[in-house]
């Protein structure tokens, strides 16, 4: 049985997806596995693709002290475990910079380009990269496959990738990328069949999660975001700032002698929820406490995103419907109630019976906006693009756009 696997890499976690490569295209998850606290204290969990469990035990940390190891220990289990051949390995990859605007091969030149954009996105290309570049070691005639959460932004009107900066540092790709890609893209994949009285209109997705950003469809396709040139742009996140005047970095600078270096591990590090609460980053636990602060810091949070998706009503020239998607956007009813009340004047009309329930459609039967909430699946995305491009789909591309 031929098979892809899908990674995901984070800083101190790693997520495997394996997807049997059926006939006509099809593909089947046979396993689903991650390797949590790598480094600290790994655990090791899969379930099957039925949701069976597997295997759930915690791993000594000198044998998982990084991702290299923990993706050796997930590989040589799924091997034993599924009894599959290996086709194709396909990996998110956050930041695809100008030159990659579709799923790629991975050669060593494509990874030495990827590996340029790291400090453009810290959190996460690093963390990327490393599955790819060890893979490669290990096994150079495996085909591996980087797909990118800012293809899916790319296209748009020039007047919505363009700072207002000179040309010449546009050219050096200075540009607004946006990024959750992969998550849009899903997310558009699965409006015709759950609304499609929707699905070719004017949409807003919300991917609400540790990271976060709201993105504006038109007829399915990426017409404004609101992360830009970096993953710190747009809406509060759990330990970044979203929106912030330059001019703040700046007073950093000059007033607190912050160098390039810290004020990354500021931004990236010590913002966002986190920042706001004095408490954490986890909109569970805010939600869960009583100090005021938490409050405070999910109102903000509540109140930039009906901020921004004003913002991309207005690129829109109007709204038809809201999709929640993503940790948050998925699980907290909370908020997705804070949000919907902030969107009244755009005709969004919740029913409050449903969002406790959870259901896909939220909306009351009077809203003139139609609210979902539909979970996402970037992995599957990974999937579907390395299955096509192994096989030599003409909608990917083996070089730079």
């Amino acid at each position: 049985m031929d098979a892809i696997l899908v990674v995901n890499a984070g800083s101190s976690s790693l997520k495997l997806q394996m997807f049997e490569a059926a006939p006509a295209g099809m593909l089947r998850r046979l396993v689903e596995a991650r390797i949590e606290g790598v480094g600290t204290a790994p655990r090791f969990h899969a379930v099957a693709g039925d949701g069976a469990a597997l295997i759930d035990r915690a791993l000594p940390p000198e044998a998982v002290p990084d991702l290299p190891a923990a993706l050796h220990v997930a590989e040589d289990w799924l091997r034993g475990q599924a009894g599959v051949t290996l086709a194709a390995v396909g990996h998110r990859v956050v930041h695809g910079g100008p030159a990659y605007d579709r799923p790629i091969v991975v050669t060593p030149a494509v990874l030495a380009d990827l590996e340029r954009l790291v400090p453009l996105a810290p959190l996460h290309q690093p963390h990327n990269l490393a599955p790819i570049r060890t893979l490669m070691a290990r096994r150079p005639d495996l085909p591996q496959v980087a797909c990118f959460d800012t293809a899916f932004h790319r296209g748009r009107d020039p007047l919505a990738d363009r700072f207002a900066i000179p040309q010449a540092l546009h050219d050096e790709g200075i540009r607004r990328y946006g990024f959750h890609g992969l998550s849009y893209e899903y997310v558009t994949s699965r409006l015709p069949e759950v609304a499609p009285e929707i699905a070719g209109g004017r949409v807003i997705v919300a991917h609400l999660g540790s990271g976060a950003s709201l993105c504006a469809l038109a007829a399915g396709r990426s017409v404004e975001t609101t992360m830009g040139f970096t993953g710190l742009d747009g809406l509060p996140m759990g330990t970044r700032p979203g929106r912030l005047d330059p001019g703040v970095l700046l007073h950093l600078m000059a007033a607190k002698g912050m160098d390039a270096g810290a004020l990354e591990h500021f931004l990236y590090r010590d913002c966002g929820l986190k920042g706001l609460s004095g408490i954490g980053s986890d909109m569970r636990d805010l939600e869960a406490s009583d100090d005021p602060r938490a409050a405070f810091a999910i109102g903000v949070f509540v109140y930039r995103i009906g901020l921004e998706a004003g913002m991309l009503a207005a690129a829109l020239g109007g709204l038809d419907g809201v999709v929640f998607t993503a940790g948050i956007g998925e699980n907290s009813a909370r908020l997705r109630a804070a949000v919907a009340e902030r969107l009244a004047w755009l005709g969004a009309v919740l029913d409050p019976v449903a969002n406790a329930q959870g259901r896909s459609r939220i909306s009351a039967a009077d809203s003139r906006v139609a609210l979902l909430v539909v979970p996402t699946n970037e992995e599957l995305m990974v999937a579907r693009h390395t299955a096509a491009l192994v096989v030599g789909s003409s909608s990917v591309s083996r070089g730079p756009a």
